[in-house]
């Protein structure tokens, strides 16, 4: 709640940042809140305090800049310079050794020491031909050292590239951040997402496509497996009713070569016959036996 209120209304984020530290005092970000709210207050004395306090929690340097400035606030500008010079600046993120140059050439101006104020400013991140989040808060102090110097056309060229810079990364005179979109950016993005598009269309199609080859292939494989399956069927039927006519015919066989009852007449009457024959030949013998 503090941090979404400091621009807006610093007192009453103050008054948050204090009921915080009341139930949470001992948690780091909970006095970094604090310290910062003071500072935006105006209580440097608090301000001060609260910062050391977090810097001993956390073992963090990153409030570096508004202790110096703190000190400064409370009218010491050469513990500032001392608060300052105890840091090693190149442990340091970019943002904070910049804020920390420009909090030391504050101090340099309190005591009145303009060329050294100057001096403090110097550092790598002064390029008039770059801009970064830090560049025009960096090129402004820059131009209000030269300002006090007397170096007028030096200060304008300074002040010239602040504003650049500023309209560069979209930073309103109010210091807040504009977002700045292109409609061509847009425009490009539609393209892509439509290439896109056409091209998932076109994978689908050729998706489908295979889809169908491989149906069309599964169902010629199916077709020639049913008229395999038709052929063996039919060949089964065949072995069948051929089987069933030599079973026919062996059963006719059998019919056939089984004697009716007229042959075996026939038979029995043929056996009499030669029973009737052998008898008579027998009587012819015994009568031609009995004449002699």
């Amino acid at each position: 709640m503090a941090s979404r209120l400091i621009d807006e209304d610093p007192q009453l984020a103050h008054e948050h940042a204090l009921a915080a530290s009341r139930s949470a005092g001992r948690i780091a970000i909970v006095r970094e809140t604090l310290g910062i709210t003071a500072y935006a207050t105006e209580d440097f004395a608090l301000a001060l305090r609260e910062l050391r306090t977090y810097r001993r929690i956390s073992g963090n340097d990153d409030q570096i800049a508004l202790m110096v400035d703190s000190e400064r606030g409370i009218g010491r500008p050469d513990r500032a310079l001392e608060t300052g010079r105890a840091v090693d600046r190149t442990s340091l993120a970019t943002p904070v050794r910049v804020a920390l140059a420009i909090a030391m050439s504050g101090a340099r101006l309190d005591q009145g020491d303009l060329e050294l104020a100057l001096g403090e400013l110097e550092i790598p991140e002064l390029d008039p031909d770059r801009a970064f989040d830090w560049s025009p808060a960096l090129f402004t102090a820059r131009a209000a050292v030269l300002e006090d110097l007397g170096r007028t056309e030096e200060a304008e060229f300074w002040m010239k590239r602040a504003e650049v810079a500023a309209e560069a990364l979209g930073i309103d005179e109010a210091g807040d951040e504009e977002i700045f979109v292109e409609d061509h950016l847009i425009e490009d993005e539609d393209e892509d997402d439509t290439a896109d598009d056409d091209t998932a269309d076109d994978d689908t199609a050729d998706d489908d496509t295979a889809d169908d080859a491989d149906d069309a292939d599964d169902g010629s494989e199916a077709s020639e497996a049913a008229d395999v399956d038709a052929d063996a069927d039919t060949a089964s039927t065949d072995a069948v009713v051929d089987d069933a006519a030599d079973s026919d015919a062996s059963r006719d066989g059998a019919i056939a070569a089984e004697p009716s009852v007229e042959d075996e007449v026939r038979e029995l009457l043929g056996e009499d016959d030669d029973a009737q024959a052998a008898e008579d030949q027998e009587d012819d013998s015994a009568g031609d036996g009995q004449s002699a």
